[in-house]
């Protein structure tokens, strides 16, 4: 149909100095950053290229926009009164699914082809900036293929349906889908992360068992599987408990859905097992080791999406500052704006460039790789996501109080700006994961040298800043200060990432403002950056 755009001449006074409706936002073409960043992972272009555009368009972004608004409902039971234990989403939710899905989200890391993970994180970081709740059980999904190695007839039976390309929400068993979803259930009210104290019971029954207990957290409870934990005969026991069965519906009741504080689009739900079918995966007592490959990777997106976040809470704050006058200047032209969103943009490309060469990571075979992936993916969790809302603040702050309206994505923002800090391990618990695996993992620890003293010799700033984190810590530090130590450590990181991979400009102000020099602890008090240079970065070619 054709548009026609809406009326300014309104019968009080006109409409004037408010930026256009923004319209389809290509997510890839406008983000120079993420372009140079998966150039130097070696993402594929050409997939993030379409991804990128379909999932920015305006269809997409006003389906993120009523998925969030109609939240989904819980549906226990039909008109008739038996057990129905369903959740049911808005059709815009579906859309968003089949979208991402659709386009691999869940399945390219495991295709064979190179570069997969790389990719996939980056489709990780478009999606959050549109509708961040679907990434949930998209992101479970994806990571729980290499959990699924730990048998091979599950691997066989599952992971085609996980990898297909193919989004099918119904409440149907597995055989009858063309694709599946798989989610996960750990957490008990007694215990939080600490899942040895998990009080869910396993009892054999045939070549299966039957688990009964109760979940705290259940993520993404329409999904077709789930891998949980449970006590067995010999011990803490991971299982996979599918969802619907050839014969009904299995023994997984549903309490009530968590009224949360953001990802409204998502359903996370309290849950009973109820003599559900469950199978085996892995030997009994070895319930972390099985599942911790599944975490593994789900904190790879964890250390995407904050990303993907605050990309979008600065790219709409430079949009509106770009199109808007206060005192006779545009936004952007004021020193004061300019000086915010620059240092804004340096822990937005910061964050941005360590996720994905961690990514890198994840796709090599090396003994080498795979210990940095390990540790460095626990690194650029904690860092980025400590950075997160505080970014989103000031980004909000920036477009004053349009910026606290729903009219605008940034309520959105702000409200997922914490969940990926604490989903997959808080802050407390990545810190302490940290320094375990730099006490059990020598490789881990000669991997992460290598990558500091990559960037040696580049700039004066950072061998100091280097040289003064070692003298700080000559050892692992004690656990009180494992905070310190594990920002530190992330904060070099990403430097040395940013020396190798980014333009001078950008490598020279994040070393300037974060590894040296006196600065304030908000937004733009900082010294004389290229701030030029640096807001180029977030794209958009000013009006």
């Amino acid at each position: 149909m054709p548009y026609l755009p809406p009326r300014s001449d309104l019968s009080t006074h006109d409409v004037t100095n408010q930026p256009a409706v923004r319209g389809d936002i290509d997510l890839w073409g406008s983000d120079p950053a993420l372009r140079d960043h998966c150039n130097a992972a070696g993402a594929r272009a050409d997939h993030l290229e379409r991804y990128g555009a379909l999932i920015g368009s305006a269809a997409m972004q006003a389906a993120g926009r009523e998925a969030n608004r109609h939240a989904p409902e819980l549906t226990l039971f039909d008109t008739g009164g038996r057990r129905l234990d369903e959740v049911r989403f808005h059709p815009a939710y579906h859309r968003l699914m089949e979208a991402g899905i659709g386009a691999g989200y869940a399945a390219i890391a495991w295709e064979g082809g190179a570069h997969g993970h790389a990719t996939h994180a980056a489709m990780v970081y478009l999606t959050s900036q549109i509708e961040p709740g679907v990434c949930c059980p998209m992101t479970m999904t994806y990571a729980a293929v290499p959990a699924l190695r730990a048998d091979e007839a599950l691997f066989g039976e599952w992971v085609p349906k996980l990898t297909a390309r193919a989004y099918d929400g119904a409440a149907l068993p597995l055989a009858r889908k063309p694709g599946a979803t798989m989610g996960m259930a750990m957490t008990e009210k007694q215990g939080g992360s600490d899942v040895r104290s998990n009080a869910t019971t396993a009892r054999r029954s045939g070549d299966a068992y039957r688990l009964e207990g109760h979940k705290w957290f259940c993520s993404a409870p329409m999904s077709d599987g789930f891998l949980t934990l449970a006590q067995a005969p010999d011990g803490l026991t991971c299982f996979l408990v599918p969802r619907w069965l050839e014969e009904g519906r299995n023994g997984i009741r549903i309490q009530r859905l968590k009224d949360k504080l953001g990802n409204r689009a998502n359903a996370s739900a309290e849950i009973e097992y109820a003599d559900a079918l469950a199978w085996r995966l892995g030997d009994e007592g070895a319930g972390v080791r099985t599942i911790i490959e599944m975490v593994h990777h789900t904190r790879l997106d964890t250390a995407m999406a904050p990303a993907g976040l605050m990309r979008a809470a600065l790219d709409h704050a430079t949009w509106w500052a770009r199109r808007r006058n206060a005192f006779q200047k545009r936004l952007i032209d004021q020193p004061l704006m300019r000086a915010v969103l620059a240092d804004l943009a340096l822990d937005w490309e910061g964050a941005l460039a360590l996720g994905l060469h961690v990514a890198r990571a994840f796709d090599g075979n090396g003994e080498q790789e795979r210990g940095f992936a390990r540790l460095a993916v626990a690194l650029a969790k904690y860092l980025g996501n400590k950075l997160c809302p505080g970014l989103v603040y000031e980004a909000m702050e920036a477009m004053g109080g349009m910026g606290y309206v729903e009219d605008t994505p940034m309520p959105l923002l702000y409200r997922e700006a914490p969940l990926n800090s604490i989903w997959e391990g808080s802050g407390n618990v990545i810190c302490l994961d940290i320094l375990r695996t730099l006490r059990r993992s020598p490789v881990a620890g000669e991997a992460l040298s290598a990558e500091l003293t990559a960037a040696s010799g580049a700039d004066l700033r950072y061998d100091a800043a280097l040289k003064a984190h070692m003298e700080r810590f000559p050892r692992l530090p004690e656990e009180r200060e494992a905070r310190w130590y594990a920002e530190s450590l992330a904060t070099l990181l990403t430097a040395s990432v940013l020396i190798r991979n980014a333009p001078e400009a950008v490598a020279d102000a994040y070393v300037a403002t974060r590894l040296s020099g006196a600065r304030g602890r908000s937004a733009g008090t900082i010294g004389a950056v290229d701030e030029a240079a640096i807001l180029a970065r977030i794209g958009d070619a000013p009006a």
